[in-house]
């Protein structure tokens, strides 16, 4: 497995290129937790889609669809030569939808987890985890 942990200024963010998730869905899922964790507020800029590319070792065209999806999702303006831009956001309520549409990751991430060995307590530890920091509003 290759694993680039990248710091930039946009944090701390984890690309694996031997995984099956395309990197540009990569890219967009750890801005995304940096969004919704508010570590970048309304009207602040992001790296440009160059920089971000060299500090990651990607082709630009990459960062520029995670920066496109984000901005589909409401999350960024994109303007041309002058970069992205923090959107001001209110999160949607979700409706059944979107709960399924969360806990079907959920549940295969848990069976992968599993099926990799992991025993259900040492699962549920990392689950619980995660939950304490989302109580704190972290991710």
């Amino acid at each position: 497995m290759y694993v680039c942990d990248v710091q930039s200024e946009l944090g701390m963010l984890r690309i694996d290129l031997k995984s099956t998730t395309p990197v540009y869905e990569q890219i967009a899922n750890g801005l995304r937790a940096e969004l919704v964790a508010g570590r970048f507020g309304p009207g602040e800029k992001l790296p440009t889609v160059r920089r971000l590319a060299i500090d990651l070792g990607v082709h630009h065209n990459t960062v520029a669809e995670a920066y496109r999806q984000l901005a589909n999702e409401g999350w960024l303006e994109l303007k041309r030569h002058h970069g992205a831009m923090v959107r001001e956001r209110r999160l949607p309520r979700a409706g059944p939808e979107g709960k399924e549409r969360f806990a079907r990751p959920l549940r295969e991430l848990v069976a992968r987890a599993l099926g990799e060995g992991l025993s259900p307590n040492a699962v549920a530890k990392e689950m619980m985890k995660s939950a304490r920091k989302l109580g704190r509003g972290a991710i």
